[in-house]
């Protein structure tokens, strides 16, 4: 997943659940306007410890992986689309 997707990520599975900007904002101990940045891909300055806070709470967690081709798709990533 690319960076810029999981705030769409995050918007999705807070909207599943039923929460609003304001109530996971305060679960999380941030504003519902850094909220709702993260939610459209500006993550801006939001630290990681933010982004870990805000997936733990929907059961998720960052994972780090070697990319191969510096963040290009591979050939098999291409013949899936």
């Amino acid at each position: 997943m690319k960076l810029y997707e999981i705030g769409h990520k995050i918007k999705s599975l807070r909207e599943d659940k039923k929460l609003t900007q304001e109530a996971l904002a305060k679960k999380c101990g941030i504003s519902r306007i850094t909220l709702g940045k993260i939610e459209k891909g500006q993550m801006g300055n939001t630290s990681v410890k933010t982004l870990d806070i805000i997936l733990f709470i929907f059961g998720f967690e960052i994972e780090f992986r070697n990319l191969s081709g510096f963040g290009l798709p591979t050939l098999d990533e291409i013949q899936q689309l």
